[in-house]
């Protein structure tokens, strides 16, 4: 197969060959129109469809999973998120989920360790989604500051959006991947 290079051929065509004006002269007078090319593309598939779609494939039941265990012996409280449940995104579940471990981290006196990977909060929850962000910010804040307790945040690639813009930049350490956006 060969690869198409557009500088090489452009370099390759005769100038006269090339004239805009006249070629944009030649496009069909018909207007576009979105609403006839949206009813022509397939129907998406429905959010409940997805949430099930990425359960059967990643054999989660979200876009984190949480827990408590041992790292060199010191008793942790880890969340992991996965990029393959809808792109990691942190809906109501995760954002529960999240909450949850903080809450328990504190009560226990114990460091959490969260690795993000996410494409940021989930649209198809709306405002539901937006509120995780503020409401794991705002357990965070009493688990570091008023509790005094460590928590280090691991940055993968991708992680954007309301993670990021939330308990992703919020870790006592924040460690990235290059190219982490």
């Amino acid at each position: 197969e060969e690869e198409l290079n557009l500088e090489e051929k452009l370099r390759e065509e005769p100038e006269e060959e090339l004239n805009l004006e006249e070629k944009l002269r030649e496009e069909p007078e018909e207007e576009l129109n979105l609403e006839e090319k949206l009813r022509e593309e397939p129907e998406e598939k429905s959010y409940m469809d997805r949430i099930k779609y990425s359960i059967k494939n990643t054999g989660l039941n979200d876009a984190i999973q949480t827990g408590i265990g041992q790292l060199n012996g010191i008793t942790i409280a880890m969340g992991i998120m996965d990029f393959e449940f809808i792109a990691g995104t942190m809906g109501s579940v995760v954002g529960e989920k999240i909450t949850s471990l903080i809450k328990f981290s504190s009560k226990q006196s114990l460091p959490i360790i969260i690795i993000c990977a996410s494409g940021g909060a989930r649209m198809q929850e709306g405002s539901l989604s937006l509120m995780q962000m503020a409401k794991i910010s705002s357990v965070l804040y009493n688990y570091q500051l008023i509790n005094k307790l460590f928590y280090v945040s691991i940055l993968t690639s991708p992680t954007t959006g309301g993670v990021t813009a939330s308990f992703g930049m919020l870790g006592d350490i924040i460690i990235a991947e290059p190219d982490t956006h």
